[in-house]
């Protein structure tokens, strides 16, 4: 009975790395300041921040920090992207495309422009091995398609979508392109130069990061409405104090992922 257990469900939640959690304990307690303030203790949060936002760029492959933006977690950076962008675009009247098998999180934001702003809304289905066909994508865009909304690995049998492929198709017609690359960042999967992808959700719990905390990439020139106003954090994009600790906690895990290139240990291979 004390054997501990083989966990098996990273596809839900990953364990923190103690080399993240080492990275946030310092401002749970001595560095407490609100990034926002100009005195010292502000300024070393901020600084801290942005050095967490480099790592989560260099995770992704962005250009450059301003295309990252710091949300409560990829839910909430799904409902940033999808509304954000398609409202950005037409108010009302216009029309989304995604995909059968999303997360609830992506299919639950659709549903809302259909609801409240007039949307009308197009799930294409998928294959036996759980991939949507970028023709099929093609087939059922109309003069009023403004977002396309693809998963890039799928949480439960893990497929990843041809999404550069579906990028050829919409990019030459102005459609946003959004992915939900919660479980495919964590895997080191994620190049969004390569993918083509307007907008990316990631969140950082599933790569060795804390709960609470995810990101948006947002590529330059991509308008967004956004969906949460107040003090104008995060490029007015999101406001709200920033959660210090859980970012630096992001950033921590993003890096490990870029710069951890060692073999799985003796038991995880053994495990495979």
């Amino acid at each position: 009975m004390n054997t501990p257990p083989i966990y098996l469900d990273h596809q839900a939640t990953t364990p923190l790395d103690e080399r993240v959690l080492e990275a946030m304990l310092p401002f749970f307690t001595s560095e407490y300041g609100n990034p926002s303030s100009l005195h010292a203790c502000g300024r070393t949060a901020a600084r801290a921040i942005r050095t967490a936002r480099r790592q989560v760029t260099d995770l992704v492959g962005a250009k450059n920090e301003l295309e990252i933006v710091f949300t409560s977690g990829a839910t909430e950076a799904n409902h940033l992207a999808i509304a954000g962008a398609a409202l950005a675009a037409r108010p009302t009247g216009g029309h989304i495309v995604t995909t059968a098998i999303e997360h609830k999180a992506v299919l639950a934001s659709c549903q809302r422009l259909v609801d409240h702003h007039g949307y009308t809304l197009t799930r294409v289905g998928v294959d036996a091995h759980g991939r949507v066909h970028p023709a099929d994508i093609a087939a059922v865009l109309t003069p009023n398609t403004v977002l396309v909304s693809v998963m890039h690995a799928n949480n439960e049998i893990g497929t990843l979508q041809r999404l550069a492929a579906i990028a050829e198709i919409t990019a030459p017609r102005g459609i946003v392109l959004h992915t939900d690359a919660a479980q495919s960042a964590g895997c080191g999967l994620l190049d969004v130069a390569e993918l083509g992808v307007d907008l990316a959700s990631l969140s950082a719990h599933k790569l060795h990061g804390p709960k609470g905390i995810g990101a948006l990439y947002i590529r330059g020139g991509t308008r967004i409405t956004a969906q949460q106003t107040g003090g104008g954090q995060e490029r007015g994009l999101r406001a709200g104090t920033p959660n210090v600790p859980a970012i630096v906690g992001f950033g921590a895990a993003a890096h490990l992922i870029t710069t951890d290139a060692a073999p799985p240990p003796t038991h995880i291979r053994a495990l495979r």
